[in-house]
């Protein structure tokens, strides 16, 4: 019969390990960690005065706009924008679930005193960030001009 106890309270505890995941451990386990990510570096690095329109379109994909201006010369849009929410819960203590007299006549394994007390608490945390690159062709379709603008709250 101690050995079942023992082995329950061995299976219980290696549960309560598994459900103790940090927020933290949460946001890094679902975040977008994608190498193709459209950054800001990307746009520094990757960007220059002269790419061709094919050249632009291999490092940052399709823009979500297209624009002219009165001469005619293309402006790609790329616009941006990342919404993280997280949510966080915790509960205190572990209930009284392995009480009793200790025999079969005393309430058996699981018998006996059989409460439990949760104290809980929360939170929700929602960071959004937008990311903006504006690439300006010429009339040979290169690059003439570009500029970015990022912002996070």
């Amino acid at each position: 019969m101690r050995k079942i106890k023992i082995a329950v309270l061995f299976v219980m505890a290696l549960m309560l390990n598994a459900c103790a995941n940090t927020a933290e451990e949460h946001r890094a386990a679902v975040s977008n960690q994608d190498k193709d990510r459209l950054t800001v570096g990307t746009a520094q690095r990757e960007i220059h005065k002269g790419m061709t329109s094919e050249q632009v379109a291999e490092v940052l994909g399709s823009p979500n706009m297209v624009t002219t201006d009165e001469s005619r010369r293309e402006s790609w849009i790329y616009d941006k924008i990342s919404t993280e929410k997280v949510y966080s819960t915790s509960s205190g203590g572990l209930g009284l679930i392995f009480g009793g007299a200790g025999g079969i006549d005393g309430g058996g394994l699981l018998g006996g005193i059989g409460g439990s007390q949760r104290n809980g608490s929360g939170a929700v945390s929602t960071t959004q960030r937008t990311l903006t690159i504006i690439v300006k062709f010429d009339n040979r379709q290169r690059v003439r001009d570009y500029a970015y603008r990022s912002s996070s709250f």
